[in-house]
């Protein structure tokens, strides 16, 4: 079963009553009067209460029941239906919603089903302000969709704090763990990017097309809408390409890291060759090695040892492998 959060009646931009669905369409069509219903995981049950009421068309009825529609704007006669992903950052990760609005003449009816903030803050800001909220079923439309726009540029700003801890480490050696965050962290960006890109197509609707439900006069405030949609998938990308960069230069700094130990083991490893050759032929015990009947023939081999490996050390330091 779903959840009424609330049904209310307003009038000159102030709150006249708290309702019931039955008698929401009643008040709906009385003059200088409209309702807003907020309704959270309906059932059928209660979306076919609201269809009896406000005449409600099927297809935006069975969008509204099952959800997982991608953004879009669409006109069913007196009725705007109007779907838009939402975005809530939990424990890191980014969980995803969706909110269906009904809009027309004397009602606005919001669907929420999975992650979102409530939008009881911003039921309270429009009734804080009478003014605005005497516009009538376009202003609610505008703050609620500004509402879900808004999450979007918090869930990005809470993610850029993080990918920028990252990047304040990105000269460390990469470990697995930090590895894995990269990872989720650009696949949490991508995630929003999909959520947010078509809401600037559903903004774009709201401003230019003949809606029902939205004043001509009231257009423009979708534009601004539109821009801070914008500015959050331009932010997206820019994190994207932050972890990105952090990533490559994690990669070529541990290459370089691993190029330097290869060096200085292969510096050791010569220099550890060459007493392992002499000592490998003098130990090979044959009778026929003149130095073997020298007197001197055991000192000799210790210099030649001692200072051939003196030598490529001192090369190899020169050069900066060892």
């Amino acid at each position: 079963m779903g959840k009424v959060i609330a049904a209310t009646a307003y009038s000159a931009g102030r709150k006249v009553a708290d309702i019931s669905i039955a008698e929401s369409g009643e008040w709906a069509n009385r003059p200088g009067h409209f309702v807003w219903i907020g309704i959270e995981a309906p059932s059928e049950h209660e979306l076919r209460a609201l269809q009896k009421q406000f005449g409600l068309h099927e297809l935006a009825l069975e969008d509204a029941l099952n959800a997982h529609q991608r953004p879009k704007v669409e006109v069913y006669g007196d009725t705007s239906f109007l779907v838009l992903r939402t975005a809530f950052l939990i424990d890191g990760h980014i969980a995803l919603g969706e909110t269906e609005i009904f809009v027309g003449k004397g009602y606005v009816i919001s669907v929420r089903h999975g992650a979102s903030a409530s939008y009881t803050r911003v039921r309270q800001c429009a009734e804080a302000t009478p003014k605005q909220l005497s516009h009538g079923e376009d202003y609610v439309v505008y703050a609620i969709v500004d509402f879900i726009v808004d999450n979007y540029l918090i869930v990005v700003e809470k993610l850029a704090a993080e990918v920028e801890a990252l990047e304040d480490h990105v000269l460390e050696p990469l470990d697995e763990t930090r590895v894995a965050r990269i990872y989720e962290l650009r696949r949490e960006l991508q995630k929003l990017h999909l959520v947010a890109a078509p809401a600037v197509e559903v903004c774009r609707r709201l401003e230019h097309a003949d809606i029902p439900g939205i004043d001509a006069d009231f257009r423009p405030y979708f534009r601004d809408i539109g821009d801070h949609v914008n500015r959050a998938l331009e932010q997206i990308n820019s994190l994207r390409e932050m972890l990105g960069f952090a990533f490559e230069a994690g990669l070529l700094l541990e290459s370089s890291r691993q190029g330097a130990i290869g060096r200085r083991l292969t510096g050791w490893a010569a220099i550890l060759a060459v007493p392992t050759a002499i000592a490998g032929i003098y130990g090979m015990n044959f009778k026929n090695m003149p130095e073997l009947e020298w007197q001197y023939g055991y000192f000799a081999a210790l210099g030649v040892i001692f200072s051939t490996c003196f030598y490529l050390f001192y090369r190899f330091r020169k050069a900066g492998w060892i």
